[in-house]
């Protein structure tokens, strides 16, 4: 099963990415040092994520399955930096 995933941290921010294994302990490689900046030490002394699988498919190809992340980053915005931590691709106002 290849699966999209939403990450949503503590202060509400999002991360989405797509696992082509759907492993159950897979949370992508958003940038570490990017989201603990937005945290203090004491808030990641105890932290909790969520994890939610937004698209999946048996069916799809690798390069179907990296048009649905980038179309589903743009949806949720999740590379706008005040609303989540993708980077990529750049996020355009308007």
């Amino acid at each position: 099963m290849r699966v999209i995933y939403k990450i949503t941290y503590p202060n509400g921010n999002i991360y989405i990415g797509r696992d082509l294994t759907n492993t159950l302990n897979y949370f992508g490689s958003a940038n570490s040092t990017l989201i603990e900046s937005d945290f203090t030490k004491e808030q990641l002394r105890d932290f909790s994520v969520r994890k939610e699988i937004i698209w999946e498919s048996e069916t799809a190809t690798d390069n179907e399955v990296s048009f649905q992340e980038v179309r589903l980053i743009n949806q949720y915005q999740s590379n706008n930096p005040i609303i989540g931590y993708n980077r990529w691709p750049k996020f355009r106002i308007g």
